[in-house]
């Protein structure tokens, strides 16, 4: 069975991260963890997706959202 994450799911992790890392410089580049949900997240709804299936994220966002999860498990 494979897990899938809801499109609020990556919305929430973006932000925990974009408020964990704010953006910096003058361009404002996100964190690498927010970078690399920002993609599946902005694909997700450009083909009015409500989820995504964990194969279709790369190695990098996987781990942002697996590293959010244990954050917010131990936050409450």
């Amino acid at each position: 069975m494979k897990h899938v994450y809801p499109l609020t799911t990556l919305e929430t992790a973006i932000n925990f991260w974009r408020n964990r890392s704010p953006s910096q410089g003058e361009a404002l580049t996100l964190c690498p963890q927010a970078s690399a949900l920002a993609e599946p997240y902005a694909l997700m709804i450009y083909e009015s997706r409500d989820q995504i299936e964990t194969d279709a994220l790369s190695s990098e966002a996987l781990q942002a959202l697996k590293d959010w999860e244990a954050a917010t498990q131990q936050q409450g």
